[in-house]
């Protein structure tokens, strides 16, 4: 009860002093870093016809003129009010009211520590919360990210096979401790058994082939139909990767259920069901959904959390930062994709806390060994040497690629995924995963490098060649003998296993390509990570390699002849595909600084920081040139969420008085004077109109501005009036007004509602050019803002208005942005 006193507090026009006293960790808002976000039926209530809700927020004030925070926003009640505080579905948080309220309980703690050693020791807990919160959002996301690696590995090998030995045991783990496995087929053990033998007895021959298809195509069918069910039955919010859901939270938005336990256990089961299922998807980006979960419902053991949204917003951008330390074994990496990616308040605090969960969880992910080679990273890899200048050229060309490719994928994505909304094709989620699952399986068995698990295949296109190494594509002639040879230098040229290996690449890369635009959507858990960057790896180890036999071919070439000795060990054909595994995630995703990062932390390849970045940076400049936004941020606007990106610009020379409304032809603006109504006329403004919230004027003649008084505040003030006052009654005089208005000696007693009147409202003159007024609601997170003139109220601009503004000027359905 004593964290929701503020509510009574006139903080609405203290704001600004109170954030000009704030100390360093407590900030309320940082300049750019905060987006407040309204749902349709929130931010347009200002003004149009949707129905007043019980979430309403109150408005951010500009702090001029303030008088002292003991001013009580109520001065006539004595208690809490129930349900203040609370948020409906799809509303936004009030960020200023939230940090006040924190602040709020802060002080009270602190005064009250040195009472007694109880009290000391609440406030210690209290300080201590933050941490505790994290401890065990990064101890629960690494074991869920354990358990869901080995589940998903031992699902996929179930599509080939069975341990008999060891029912638990992937085909990897099945064959450890036999003895009888040899060095070129070390993957075959009498412990395992494909389901030909099992079911026909022979392991070789048309027979077997087409009965271990059937069963590939029977394991992907059944895993992906009981996903797709779990997921409409149990979890609707379980589908998707879910960051661009946790980005839009994450700037204030409201979405009950989408970090609940049930989203929570739904999502592991059916990520884990949908990666064995073989379809075109990872499991990385969803791992982010599922620790900001852990971090959701760890919150509410903890009163400072769970009573307040800004808070709980820090935890889930330290869960992020979890997130991807387990999804990719990047905990550096994870905090920068927490603060670049999808946080927008990170302040400094959140940083360090965010570090702290993403080193619990690494450690919890090491412990566990879900990979089996005593790593944390999931591809590691050794080159034996170094990068040359002259092949910045091709790392740079990789870039290009990885930047046409994001471009490509995101338009032919969002057009996809708008069909499905807009066609009856969408109303069969469950036909839709089948058909494609099924697509996926009958393409992918015949070849090798689609059959595999994505994350094997990345991880053996990375792999340089070397005496160890069995793949084909090491398959290089001996200089000697002609025949096939592993030997220390892979300069040599490509034997006949190694351009076979490049045809199934190429047509692994298409199928990849066309499989992940129709993938990405579906009614499952589905990450892009690693889909991306596979599609890269295979284009960079193409490249690589064809690099690598113009430099055998060709070692007299200038470029080759500078840096290249005969004979040497010059091109390393497993970096390529790291490169073009970083360009592809970046031209998707447009990460620069935190990719880069995961990348190295990804493979260990510290030494390869400078092509990763040429890379990277060239894939984002190539991909902003065809549009500036990523994936997230397209499905954001596909699904309408009122998000303003903080990294788009706004180049138009519009003025407020364009944008704001009362236009044109428009009924008039619904304003509340400052003495003139009754309590009667009042209640018939709020029943007639559905509006969030009334301009408050001295008079229609005047249409000078006074404040701005919320619909919800004015209910709670008259109900909350005539219960705890005697003498209110219908034709009882409202006034927001310092003093009383004369009124004849037998009017009923007035109604002073001055105490919930925003006295500082945000306003704009109408000759604001709306670049600025853009920026403003970016900045500070404005729910709206007046429009004056001279003084005078003109009109009113909502964060929605500068939405469907926007949609507009880039020749858009203004109303096709909005949330649906």
């Amino acid at each position: 009860m004593e964290s929701e006193q503020l509510y009574h507090r006139g903080y609405c026009r203290n704001s600004y002093n109170s954030i000009a006293s704030a100390s360093s960790d407590e900030e309320l808002l940082d300049g750019a870093g905060v987006i407040m976000d309204f749902h349709t039926t929130e931010d347009d209530n200002l003004l149009d016809g949707d129905a007043a809700s019980p979430g309403s927020n109150y408005a951010m004030s500009n702090g001029g003129g303030a008088p002292s925070s003991s001013t009580h926003l109520l001065d006539f009640l004595e208690e809490p009010i129930p349900g203040v505080g609370t948020y409906d579905d799809f509303h936004t948080i009030d960020w200023v009211r939230e940090k006040c309220k924190d602040r709020e309980r802060h002080r009270k703690i602190n005064s009250k520590k040195k009472e007694s050693a109880w009290e000391f020791t609440k406030s210690l807990y209290d300080a201590w919360s933050g941490w505790l919160v994290v401890t065990l959002t990064g101890l629960a996301s690494g074991a869920l990210a354990g358990l869901i690696d080995i589940a998903a590995d031992w699902m996929n090998d179930l599509k080939e096979g069975v341990c008999l030995s060891a029912l638990w045991f992937n085909h990897e783990q099945c064959c450890w401790t036999s003895n009888e496995t040899t060095f070129a087929e070390r993957d075959k053990c009498p412990q395992w058994k494909s389901w030909a033998e099992l079911i026909l007895g022979q392991a070789e021959g048309p027979g077997s082939y087409i009965m271990n298809y059937f069963m590939y195509i029977y394991w992907a069918l059944s895993f992906a139909f009981l996903a797709v069910c779990l997921v409409k039955v149990f979890a609707p919010y379980a589908c998707g990767s879910g960051i661009p859901e946790i980005k839009t939270i994450l700037s204030g938005f409201i979405i009950r259920g989408y970090l609940g336990k049930w989203t929570l256990m739904i999502k592991t089961i059916t990520l884990v069901l949908a990666v064995a299922s073989g379809l075109s998807l990872g499991k990385e980006g969803p791992l982010v959904h599922v620790a900001c979960c852990c971090g959701n419902i760890f919150s509410y053991l903890f009163p400072k959390y769970s009573k307040n949204e800004a808070k709980k917003r820090e935890v889930l951008s330290a869960a992020s930062a979890a997130g991807v330390s387990v999804a990719f074994g990047a905990p550096i990496g994870g905090v920068l994709f927490s603060l670049e990616e999808v946080s927008y308040y990170f302040p400094l605090k959140t940083l360090w806390r965010s570090f702290f969960a993403a080193l619990v969880a690494a450690f919890v992910l090491r412990s566990i060994n879900p990979f089996g080679n005593s790593r944390l990273v999931l591809f590691y890899v050794e080159y034996h040497t170094p990068w040359y200048l002259f092949e910045l050229i091709p790392f740079i060309l990789l870039g290009v690629f990885g930047g046409l490719w994001g471009a490509f994928f995101i338009k032919a994505n969002i057009a996809w995924c708008r069909r499905r909304k807009s066609t009856r094709f969408g109303r069969y989620p469950v036909l839709e995963v089948i058909l494609v699952a099924a697509i996926t399986a009958v393409v992918a068995f015949p070849n090798p490098y689609t059959r595999k698990n994505t994350s094997e295949l990345i991880k053996e296109l990375f792999t340089d060649c070397g005496p160890l190494e069995s793949s084909q594509l090491c398959e290089y002639r001996s200089q000697m003998n002609g025949s096939k040879a592993f030997t220390d230098n892979p300069n040599r040229p490509a034997g006949p296993g190694v351009y076979s290996a490049m045809w199934q690449l190429c047509l692994a890369l298409i199928f990849k390509i066309i499989m992940t635009i129709f993938t990405f959507g579906l009614k499952v858990p589905s990450g892009l990570f690693i889909p991306s960057m596979a599609i890269g790896a295979i284009a960079g180890r193409i490249v690589g390699i064809a690099m690598e036999q113009l430099a055998y071919y060709h070692h007299d070439w200038f470029l080759f002849k500078e840096w290249c000795e005969v004979g040497a060990d010059c091109i390393t054909p497993g970096l390529y595909a790291m490169v073009g595994a970083a360009a592809c995630l970046g031209g998707v995703t447009r990460m620069t600084v935190s990719l880069v990062i995961i990348v190295f932390e990804l493979t260990g390849g510290l030494e390869y920081i400078v092509p990763l970045m040429a890379a990277v940076m060239t894939s984002k400049w190539v991909g902003d040139a065809f549009g500036r936004e990523g994936i997230y941020e397209a499905h954001i606007r596909l699904n309408g969420y009122p998000f303003l990106d903080s990294k788009e610009e706004f180049t138009h020379t519009t003025l407020a008085r364009e944008v704001m409304r009362p236009r044109r032809n428009d009924p008039p603006l619904a304003v509340l004077t400052q003495d003139d109504l009754t309590v009667e006329e009042l209640q018939g403004i709020i029943n007639e109109t559905s509006y969030n919230g009334f301009p408050v004027i001295v008079s229609k003649e005047s249409q000078r501005l006074v404040g701005f008084a919320l619909r919800r505040d004015i209910t709670i003030a008259i109900e909350n009036a005539r219960r705890k006052q005697e003498g209110i009654m219908l034709n009882s005089r409202v006034y927001f007004t310092q003093h009383a208005p004369t009124l004849p000696a037998d009017s009923p007693r007035p109604l002073k509602l001055r105490s919930i009147l925003d006295m500082s409202p945000f306003t704009v003159t109408d000759h604001t050019p709306m670049e600025i007024v853009v920026d403003i609601f970016r900045k500070l997170g404005l729910r709206q803002c007046l429009v004056t003139h001279n003084g005078r109220l003109l009109g009113i601009i909502t964060k929605k208005d500068i939405l469907r503004h926007m949609a507009q000027m880039a020749n858009q359905d203004p109303e096709s942005i909005m949330f649906n």
